[in-house]
Formats: structure tokens, C-alpha cells, sequence
């Protein structure tokens, strides 16, 4: 083989790697960071692009789509000394590249240990109620509070999400057990005040009972007096019937002492008239 067809071939690798070099296609979605003699100096945009081979280097290739960020949990202690454990989820688009890739050493690791500690903060500031109640708010607060900061690595914050925000497995089991003695006194409370009631019915029943029967006694009692006195009036001096009258009281009165569990004997007096005469006086 002739050394001038060497040469030719030798030149032609060259030029194939130096047009390859120098001719980059940066595809949809991403941003190529170039540095000249190691220092930046131009990020090329999706499209065919041009730089100077062997001088010109791509050190970074980043994307210009919006990046998911799982912040991982973590314990954070409320304002009232209650533990959550919290984790969340950033949406992120680097809108300059360069920045992201000079101004911080790990973007990714930056921006995850600023959501936590941020988060951290926000939470320590409210109660236990507060915190569980206002995912909303605590989500208004992170993204405020970290959208600055970021944008100095010329990343732009779209969203923050609150994934879980629980509390611990200690503090789920002492409200448990609080949430159940609540339980168990407002039962109680609610028997109480049951009993009360019946009690209160009870004793109002009871009376009215009694009142309802003093009024049938004083009834009675005006009756018989309003019978003997007309009877006293009909019959004038005549006592058969008002010996009949309290011959049927006083058959009465044996009947019911006789149907009376107490009672052992009856005994019926022969001469009724004669007994009524001596109750009377006569």
C-alpha cells in the first residue's frame, strides 16, 4: 500500500471526526452546556447547532422538561410538641441551564434539602389541628418560600405537592386512645343525663299521681257528705236509712278487709242494725 493513500485515509478520518466534532444536533427537550477551553461559553438549543472542534466541548446536557422531585419523609415537630411525619413532591423546569449546572453543585439534592427544611419550618410554626387541616396553606408557604432561592440556579419552581402529612405511629396511638376516653365520657355524661331524666319523670309522675288522687278523696267526700245531707234532709228524724247508708259502708269496709292479704278473720257482727245503732250513738 503507498504511503500517499495512507495519508489520504489518515486525513479523511480526521476530517470525519472534526466535522463530528464540530456539527452537534441537540434533540427536543434538552440544552447541551458548551465550554471552551473550560470555561462556559454558549448552551446550544434543540436544532442543528455549530462549534469549534476540539476546542468547544459539550460538559452538559441538560433537560428542558419539567423534572419530578420526590422529597422523601421525614419526622417534623408541630408547635404544641406533636410529631407529623410529612413528605411532598416538587415540580421543577430549568429555564437555564448553565446556571443549574454552575451555580450548584447538585441541583437535584439542593432543591430536596430546601423543601425540607422549609417544610420543617412551616410546620413548627402551627398546632397539630392546624397542620393536618391546612395542606393548602402549608403548600402556599413552601412554594413562596423556595421559588426565590431556586430561581437564583435558573430553575423555576411550577409546583409543590403535599403528599402525606400524618402523625406519627405513637402520636396515631395517643389520640387513639384519646379520641375512645372521649367516647367513653360523653356515654357516660349521656346516661347520666338519662337517668337524671327518668328519675325527674319518675318523681313528676309520682306526684301527679297523688294529687290526681287527693282530688278523687276530696270528690268522694264531698259526695257521701252531699248524700248524707240530702238524705238527713229526706228522712228527717228517721234513721232506718241512715242505718242502711252506714250498714253499706260498713259492709264495705268488711269486704275490703276482708280481700286485704293482711288479714287473717272477718267477723261479721249478728245484729248489724243493733251494732250501726251503737256507732250512731243511739
Amino acid at each position: 500500500m503507498e504511503p500517499g493513500f495512507i495519508l489520504a485515509i489518515a486525513i479523511m478520518v480526521f476530517l470525519l471526526i472534526t466535522v463530528a466534532q464540530g456539527v452537534r444536533q441537540v434533540p427536543q427537550g434538552y440544552k447541551w452546556v458548551v465550554q471552551r477551553l473550560g470555561k462556559y461559553h454558549v448552551s446550544l438549543k434543540p436544532g442543528l447547532n455549530f462549534i469549534i472542534p476540539y476546542i468547544d466541548v459539550v460538559s452538559h446536557k441538560v433537560t428542558t422538561k419539567d423534572i419530578v422531585l420526590d422529597i422523601p419523609s421525614q419526622e417534623v415537630i408541630t408547635k404544641d410538641n406533636a410529631v407529623l411525619v410529612t413528605n411532598a413532591v416538587a415540580y421543577i423546569n430549568i429555564v437555564s441551564p448553565e446556571k443549574a449546572v454552575y451555580g450548584v453543585e447538585n441541583y437535584v439534592i439542593a432543591i430536596q434539602t430546601l423543601v425540607q427544611t422549609s417544610l420543617r419550618s412551616i410546620v413548627g410554626e402551627m398546632t397539630l389541628d392546624a397542620a393536618l387541616s391546612s395542606r393548602d396553606h402549608i403548600k402556599a408557604k413552601l412554594k413562596a418560600a423556595i421559588s426565590d432561592d431556586i430561581s437564583d440556579w435558573g430553575i423555576t419552581l411550577k409546583t409543590v405537592e403535599i403528599q402525606d402529612i400524618n402523625p406519627s405511629g405513637t402520636m396515631q396511638s395517643a389520640m387513639e386512645e384519646q379520641a375512645a376516653a372521649e367516647r367513653a365520657r360523653r356515654a357516660t355524661v349521656t346516661r347520666a343525663d338519662g337517668d337524671k331524666q327518668a328519675a325527674i319523670l319518675k318523681a313528676e309522675g309520682a306526684l301527679e299521681a297523688s294529687k290526681r288522687e287527693a282530688e278523687a278523696q276530696v270528690i268522694l267526700a264531698d259526695a257521701s257528705k252531699t248524700a248524707i245531707t240530702l238524705v238527713s234532709e229526706a228522712i228527717g228524724e228517721k234513721e232506718m236509712p241512715v242505718v242502711y247508708l252506714l250498714g253499706e259502708k260498713y259492709i264495705s269496709s268488711l269486704q275490703e278487709l276482708a280481700d286485704s292479704d293482711n288479714s287473717k278473720f272477718v267477723v261479721f257482727p249478728a245484729d248489724i242494725p243493733a251494732a250501726l245503732k251503737g256507732l250512731m250513738g243511739r
